[in-house]
């Protein structure tokens, strides 16, 4: 039996988001899955062009937030191209277990980690963060960066990461939020909805995908929402970092 203190089984909309539309429960994560399979090539590329390269600043302030220490393990979910991963190895972090749904991200993963000869510091795990294939209380760490808000059910996510938690282990959730400065919405917006779709498909050859990735954020809980459904999963010392006047934001709470 799990150690969650929230069940997953709790009644669940038949309907859930994808991005502005409205799609079955059980459709969702092949249709993510096809954005990912779609954008994985030139994923790396469209993040810098997508933050003008600030995503790389995110991500360091991220991987100092996990703390990496040498006799601690990561599980980097929705891990992908392995940005998080090798920010961890590359700060003294222990043995890391590069987890995404999409095998097709993962490949690039394991490329990346191939060239940087960090292979023997990573496993690599094809697996869905909402029902994860490890032992309760068995990592140190676990990060979600840009993920969580693509998967179906979030909250059986943050389950999942309290429940393969060892005690005093803490998880880390980067995504983006919501704009905190009015002055920045109208130009966030433009960029968003105008830009990002006409550059997605000259570069990805693929407009459509990234018109749904702006959406999705706009349709992720707020920071104090998802403080809350990670209060609910058994999280304790919740906080919330704001970046870039609320465009991304740290997430963090640990198992206590």
């Amino acid at each position: 039996m799990s150690d969650n203190p929230a069940s997953n089984t709790s009644s669940a909309p038949e309907s859930v988001d994808f991005g502005y539309r409205s799609v079955p429960r059980a459709a969702k994560a092949g249709m993510v899955r096809a954005v990912f399979e779609s954008v994985a090539p030139k994923y790396d590329l469209m993040n810098d062009i997508m933050s003008l390269g600030v995503h790389r600043v995110w991500k360091r302030i991220f991987v100092s937030d996990l703390d990496p220490r040498p006799h601690h393990q990561l599980l980097d979910l929705a891990g992908g191209t392995g940005d998080i991963s090798f920010g961890w190895l590359g700060q003294g972090g222990g043995k890391v277990l590069l987890s995404d749904i999409n095998p097709a991200m993962l490949s690039v993963g394991r490329d990346r980690a191939v060239n940087k000869g960090l292979i023997g510091d990573v496993a690599f795990l094809v697996a869905d963060a909402e029902c994860l294939p490890l032992p309760d209380r068995s990592v140190d760490r676990v990060s979600i960066a840009f993920g969580l808000r693509n998967c179906t059910d979030k909250d059986a996510v943050l389950s999942e990461a309290r429940r393969v938690l060892r005690p005093g282990g803490r998880f880390l959730c980067l995504e983006f939020s919501k704009v905190q400065v009015a002055a920045l919405t109208p130009l966030y917006d433009a960029w968003s909805f105008k830009a990002l779709p006409r550059i997605g498909q000259l570069v990805a050859k693929d407009g459509d995908s990234y018109q749904y990735l702006a959406e999705s954020i706009r349709t992720f809980p707020d920071p104090a929402r998802l403080a809350a459904m990670m209060r609910a999963a058994g999280f304790g010392r919740v906080s919330v970092r704001v970046l870039s006047g609320g465009i991304a934001a740290i997430h963090a709470g640990w198992r206590l």
